[in-house]
């Protein structure tokens, strides 16, 4: 395998990078570092990497790239690059997610036609769902974003199922559900609250908490992504849930046992884009990827405290 991973430097994209050199694939990264948040973040994902045997980072965005000299001799194309967060969608940043999720995708998917790639693998996102779908989710419901983010995942997954049906490229389309573990962004949700509690400051809890998701640990849904590329059915879409539905207070109460701390918890209103509930069915990615999550939530919480712990200094 030779395999083009986008967003190489990101909390997924790393793990997947690392995960496929593990393999034995040569591995080549792309990462335009967009300042959704820190730099030296990235660049702390990516040093492993740097100096593993088999990995080439380029630094440049999708939009301005030599995608001709990028894809050549590329068997298996793993798409993550996007710009992230739900909150930050809203206006006049909608542009950022149109050219980061749309206009990136459509770009490379035209230069992977009639190019022999084995497999595009897309990582779309539970928030393609909205809060009208039936739980637990399943992939044949009418996607109803609630968020500019969602309506960008949407798309871009739409495209890939398009250059599929139209050109024969084989794309596979993943629905991630809530990710978390290590090296997870710091505005996402388990990164603030365990940061929150470890240092002894608030946390801003959007909303009553009863809201629920469908965490899932990163090492599952590189586990999938893998598969994908394997055996996933061009011009399918799966989801990949963790497998459990749990509510954010039920979260805050198990970083406390994990840490032997009590959250200080400031309640504040529930924002716009938020989703309620989610919570996959599997079962397509069960029966055609061998798919079934690994890791339980206690068991990822505890290592992402441990990883927050070593970064923070925390004992």
């Amino acid at each position: 395998m030779k395999a083009l991973v986008t967003g190489t430097a990101g909390f997924i994209g790393s793990t997947l990078s690392t995960a496929l050199l593990a393999r034995g694939a040569t591995v080549v990264g792309i990462d335009c570092f967009t300042d959704y948040y820190a730099r030296e973040i990235k660049e702390a994902n990516l040093a492993p990497l740097r100096r593993a045997a088999g990995f080439t980072f380029v630094e440049d965005a999708l939009q301005t790239a030599d995608l001709p000299t990028l894809l050549d001799g590329v068997t298996h194309v793993f798409h993550l690059a996007a710009q992230a967060g739900v909150r930050k969608s809203w206006g006049a940043d909608f542009q950022i997610y149109t050219t980061h999720n749309v206009d990136t995708t459509q770009r490379l998917l035209e230069h992977l036609v009639d190019r022999p790639i084995q497999k595009l693998v897309y990582a779309s996102s539970s928030s393609v769902y909205g809060d009208l779908v039936k739980i637990p989710m399943t992939e044949d419901a009418l996607p109803q974003p609630v968020s500019p983010y969602g309506v960008t995942k949407l798309a871009a997954e739409q495209l890939c199922y398009l250059y599929f049906a139209n050109y024969g490229v084989p794309t596979v389309a993943l629905r991630y559900f809530t990710v978390y573990g290590p090296r997870q962004r710091p505005d996402m949700g388990f990164h603030r609250f365990i940061r929150a509690v470890l240092s002894g400051q608030p946390i801003s809890l959007y909303g009553d908490g009863e809201q629920t998701r469908d965490f899932t640990f990163v090492d599952d849904i590189v586990a999938a992504t893998m598969a994908a590329a394997d055996l996933g059915r061009p011009g399918a879409v799966y989801n990949i849930g963790g497998g459990s539905r749990v509510s954010i207070n039920q979260v805050l109460d198990m970083i406390g046992r994990i840490t032997g701390r009590t959250p200080d918890i400031r309640r504040e209103a529930a924002q716009k884009g938020d989703m309620r509930d989610t919570f996959a069915d599997t079962s397509r990615a069960r029966a055609d990827l061998g798919f079934a999550p690994a890791t339980s939530l206690e068991e990822g919480l505890r290592a992402e405290c441990d990883w927050l712990s070593g970064l923070m200094n925390v004992k």
